[in-house]
């Protein structure tokens, strides 16, 4: 089935980034020149999804304000002479159509895919946490898409990482009967020593319709928020075929706190055309 529908997952709290975000939702923080969350809707565009569901933490969140037309702003750039500014701010809004909705529901990742059901209704979409980040080549969600054209399936982006940080993640438990990238489960936050692989999620999903019964039924998981790993998990134990994906010429970055956040802004500053030879004695000159 032809994938064209995405939901974000943008209702956090964002207490790492507290007081910045007293205000302003950590999925606005600017990489560079654009906030994180536009980044993982133009990745969206760019792999062919027109249809994109954001979960927000309040009805009137400043996330809806960044994504809506500004027809005053458009005009007075125009009329000063940035024609093409104009355009560069119009772009997503004529490009895809983007629903918000408010999380409804207990605490957890889980929750705004459930509260998503019904916009979704029985099709396969893809599934994003607002605050990671794919520095690629080619828009990773676009490479989740092709290796979902060849084996259709549920899929969860994955990147490896060191053993000692496993416990920071959902890991991911490679099959060792199956097909060749096939997963037989996910561990949320796993202990080291229990980890089944060095396979971290990296925010990224292909996932069937199927899961909205499992999460609508999923009990509270660790610190008492409905976790998506668990009723992945739980689907995949049931035999739903599942595979992982990993990033092709590219990198994951979190933006979840304030040190890989810069770590992220220093990547996305140096990869871009516009900036890179700007700021690139920035992040070598040493002080």
């Amino acid at each position: 089935m032809h994938i064209t529908k995405g939901v974000i997952a943008a209702a956090g709290r964002g207490t790492r980034f507290l007081p910045s975000t007293k205000a302003v939702p950590k999925e606005l923080l600017p990489i560079v020149d654009k906030p994180i969350i536009q980044y993982l809707v133009e990745e969206f565009i760019s792999a062919g999804i027109k249809n994109i569901v954001i979960v927000t933490a309040s009805e009137r969140s400043p996330i809806r304000d960044h994504f809506r037309r500004s027809v005053v702003l458009e005009r007075h750039l125009r009329n000063t002479g940035k024609p093409g500014l104009a355009k560069k701010i119009r772009e997503i809004a004529d490009n895809v159509d983007i629903t918000f909705i408010k999380q409804n529901g207990p605490y957890g990742n889980g929750t705004p895919c459930l509260n998503a059901a019904k916009l979704i209704g029985h099709e396969p979409f893809v599934y994003a946490f607002g605050d990671d980040l794919v520095l690629s080549k080619k828009s990773f969600t676009k490479q989740m898409l092709d290796a979902y054209k060849k084996k259709p399936g549920l899929y969860a982006g994955a990147q490896e990482v060191a053993k000692h940080e496993a416990h920071k993640y959902g890991i991911i438990k490679p099959s060792k009967h199956g097909q060749p990238r096939e997963m037989s489960g996910i561990i949320e936050k796993p202990a080291a020593h229990r980890a089944p692989s060095n396979l971290a999620n990296i925010g990224r999903f292909i996932l069937p319709p199927e899961i909205f019964p499992i999460l609508a039924r999923k009990k509270l998981g660790t610190g008492n928020e409905l976790w998506l790993i668990d009723a992945i998990d739980e689907l995949v134990r049931q035999g739903c075929k599942a595979f992982y994906k990993k990033i092709e010429q590219g990198r994951w970055y979190t933006t979840g706190d304030p040190v890989n956040y810069l770590e992220a802004v220093r990547a996305f500053a140096l990869a871009s055309a516009d900036y890179k030879n700007k700021v690139r004695h920035i992040f070598t000159t040493k002080y």
